[in-house]
């Protein structure tokens, strides 16, 4: 049975600058490099006036962020199909880099028999 897992996180209050579609990107690959995921595609848009989603296509499933620049919120969903890559080690490489105040994480695990 394998073991797939999610982190669904509401981030509050960031800190950082989430209207600049380089700067997410990068985060993103870090995380994805610290969990020692393989990115296979960036997808990024920048809406206007403000806002952005960035998607990494993983070999283990994805990683995205949408942003809300003038509520200084971020939605990001990690999602992991390999159980040997802990989405806790992404998590906290992009908390430290957004600097929210606060944020919501929903943990879900699903089981593929």
């Amino acid at each position: 049975m394998n073991r797939i897992r999610e982190l669904l996180v509401d981030l509050y209050g960031c800190r950082s600058d989430l209207d600049n579609t380089e700067f997410l990107s990068t985060i993103l690959k870090t995380a994805a490099n610290k969990m020692k995921s393989t990115v296979i595609k960036t997808i990024s848009h920048k809406f206007s006036p403000t806002g952005i989603t960035v998607i990494l296509i993983l070999a283990e499933t994805h990683i995205s962020i949408h942003t809300w620049p003038e509520h200084r919120y971020a939605a990001l969903d990690i999602f992991i199909c390999n159980e040997e890559i802990d989405p806790e080690i992404g998590w906290r490489i992009i908390e430290k880099a957004l600097k929210p105040s606060s944020f919501k994480i929903h943990k879900l695990t699903r089981e593929v028999i």
